[in-house]
């Protein structure tokens, strides 16, 4: 992510949200409003090192006067989660990306079923408080170990008792708990739910089991981290169309690496798959998908792939760039 796609905020809070999560408030450095976003959005973090780590935003999509975010202490971290917690201070400056939305909620649906495990609530909360605007009809199940490590407890309670929408919470690790069967849940909504799910990734693979037979428009993910390993066999030949130029990806190394090296400018965030920022056309040849950003009618077919994490089934790959 270059910086000119970035603009500076100032973190004005940091709250303790739950055991092991921190949430943070950015408000602009010279005041104003900061860029609009809509429920379901997230922003980059530009952090040092070259790290760049997407965070979903939690408040309201009315709200123009801060962002905020919320960060778990991730036990298997690559540094990102690490730092902010332990480096970042009321105060800070840091440059960050305009809001971009992967996974924006259904205003218009006749319900909307919300499914999420730990982090995975905090875009979730942000669908909750705009489908609470548009007085639509909202349930979540919301699935923690414990009730000491669910973040937005309080509000999210309070919400659940308005009557418009249906909070379920579901502590696995407290006596009496167990993992939710989404098999169940999935099946007692009536048709026309949207449905949207954010969590771990064996969260996210069973609720994308349970929904396979539904109508894929309805059911809505957000991953925040990859699937399957990146592409790294390398040995083919990727064309760059705009140019002519042809590049050879070696064993090891990721297109989007082996054409930054060469310091040609495209863009890119995640790194994993996960963000869509690096998606790319694909005029020839057949990609060898690992992310999880494109659908998987999108994948089937190979007019587009995402160029950090996939690599190419054929010797040669021609694309838009």
């Amino acid at each position: 992510m270059e910086m000119s796609n970035t603009f500076e905020v100032r973190i004005n809070a940091i709250n303790t949200e739950a055991q092991g999560i921190l949430s943070y408030e950015f408000v602009p450095v010279s005041g104003g409003e900061l860029p609009a976003f809509a429920a379901g959005a997230h922003v980059d973090l530009q952090l040092p090192g070259g790290m760049v780590r997407s965070y979903s935003l939690l408040n309201s999509q009315n709200e123009r006067h801060r962002y905020v975010i919320a960060v778990a202490l991730d036990s298997k971290t690559r540094g990102g989660s690490k730092y902010i917690q332990e480096q970042l201070k009321v105060g800070d400056v840091l440059h960050i990306s305009r809001p971009k939305n992967n996974f924006p909620v259904a205003e218009d649906a006749a319900k909307s079923l919300l499914i999420a495990g730990g982090i995975g609530i905090t875009p979730l909360w942000c669908m909750i408080q705009r489908l609470q605007d548009l007085s639509r009809p909202w349930e979540l199940y919301y699935c923690v170990r414990t009730r000491e490590q669910a973040a937005l407890l309080a509000p999210l309670k309070a919400a659940g008792e308005g009557g418009q929408g249906i909070v379920h919470f579901n502590f696995d690790h407290e006596s009496g708990g167990k993992l939710l069967d989404l098999g169940p849940v999935i099946a007692a909504q009536p048709p026309g739910t949207h449905m949207y799910c954010c969590g771990p990734l064996p969260m996210l693979a069973a609720f994308e089991s349970a929904a396979a037979a539904l109508p894929s428009q309805e059911i809505h993910v957000e991953y925040f981290s990859a699937k399957d390993a990146p592409a790294s066999e390398g040995g083919f030949t990727v064309v760059l169309a705009k140019s002519g130029k042809e590049v050879f990806v070696p064993a090891g190394k990721a297109i989007l690496d082996t054409i930054l090296d060469l310091g040609i400018d495209t863009p890119y965030s995640c790194m994993e798959g996960t963000c869509g920022e690096c998606v790319t056309d694909v005029l020839e040849g057949v990609p060898d998908h690992r992310d999880v950003f494109l659908t998987k009618q999108d994948q089937a077919a190979n007019k587009k792939m995402m160029i950090c994490c996939s690599g190419s089934k054929s010797a040669r790959l021609v694309l838009n760039l």
